[in-house]
């Protein structure tokens, strides 16, 4: 049962709370706030998902960049290799010529009696082999009266010039030097007047 007083609080137009436009205010603000935050943290899971999905994408093509890095490179190294082991193949057969004259010739001087016929044949395997090396781009370095030049030559030993004209100069070549396309790949022994 109910005492008078709150019966009479509850008769009385007065005594009933009166919602204020105020508190109206706030409530709808309030619900507004609770929506929102709920869709910003729907929002920011959704980024979420989506930046899990990019960086998913890219860290797998970062990895399948890796592995085909990582083929290529054994590939090369595979190919460099073989290049080392067969890559003097096309020079040595090209040589191969060469050597069976060099074995005829051989054989042609243990039986020949006429000197001249094997000094030619010989001298045509060399100019033989001088035109293959020149394919190759390899050429003998000219010495014959030249300043000597440290970059083609080695002196090998230093006479009086002859002649005023031949101070600084080569004199004779000991040992022919050879160049392949312009570098050096065996310097001339040579003597030189001072």
């Amino acid at each position: 049962m109910m005492g008078k007083s709150a019966q009479k609080n509850n008769q009385n137009p007065e005594n009933d709370p009166i919602v204020t436009d105020q508190e109206a205010t706030n409530v709808q603000n309030e619900q507004v706030n609770e929506s929102a935050e709920t869709s910003t943290a729907d929002n920011l899971t959704v980024q979420m998902v989506e930046m899990q999905k990019k960086y998913d994408e890219l860290n797998d093509t970062h990895l399948r960049l890796m592995a085909e890095y990582d083929n290529y490179r054994k590939r090369t190294l595979r190919e460099k290799a073989d290049l080392i082991k067969t890559g003097g193949e096309s020079a040595l057969v090209n040589l191969l010529p060469v050597v069976d004259d060099m074995e005829r010739a051989v054989k042609n001087a243990r039986v020949s009696e006429d000197m001249t016929a094997v000094v030619e044949g010989v001298e045509l395997i060399y100019n033989k082999f001088i035109s293959y090396l020149a394919q190759q781009g390899v050429k003998p370095i000219e010495t014959e009266m030249k300043d000597f030049d440290t970059d083609h030559f080695e002196a090998i030993a230093t006479i009086p010039a002859p002649a005023e004209e031949l101070k600084g100069k080569v004199i004779d070549c000991v040992q022919t030097g050879y160049v392949l396309f312009d570098k050096v790949i065996r310097h001339a022994k040579v003597v030189v007047g001072e």
